[in-house]
């Protein structure tokens, strides 16, 4: 049996997320979350049943403060388009970045995933995850909504 030497939910941190839901045609977003405590990120975004001719989109977006001042997007940081036309229902899609992705140097130091649903109604939900804890565990970083962490 070998030794464990660290918990993945010790080292990964459950940052921010969009409930999985039926989602009319339109964007949803997470809260803004500060980049300061993290080296790297991954957003998972997931596709549920996709309406009849949905298209789902979802990006990055940076800014300058909780409240979303200055909002742009991340260069780069969008999934190729999932649509029902292409089969794309139940899948799933990766965005993973670092924080040498945001314009740091213009103070853009808060980020969100946004997901958009195009045409009709559509199952879809996405999640926002932190790594490389620059100070203590993860898990002091966790989104309030996570309500257990348990670590065997």
């Amino acid at each position: 049996m070998t030794q464990k030497t660290i918990a993945l939910a010790s080292a990964v941190g459950l940052l921010a997320s969009i409930d999985p839901d039926a989602y009319a045609a339109g964007t949803v977003t997470t809260g803004w979350i500060s980049a300061a405590n993290w080296q790297d990120f991954m957003a998972v975004v997931a596709a549920g049943d996709l309406g009849l001719g949905a298209t789902l989109d979802a990006k990055i977006e940076q800014a300058s403060d909780s409240a979303g001042t200055g909002a742009k997007d991340v260069t780069g940081a969008a999934i190729t388009q999932l649509t029902e036309a292409g089969l794309d229902s139940n899948s799933q899609a990766v965005i993973a970045l670092s924080s040498d992705d945001f314009d740091i140097a213009n103070g853009f130091n808060h980020f969100r995933l946004s997901i958009t649903v195009g045409t009709a109604t559509s199952d879809a939900g996405g999640m926002v995850f932190g790594g490389t804890c620059r100070y203590g565990p993860a898990a002091d970083y966790d989104a309030p909504s996570v309500s257990e962490i348990v670590i065997l």
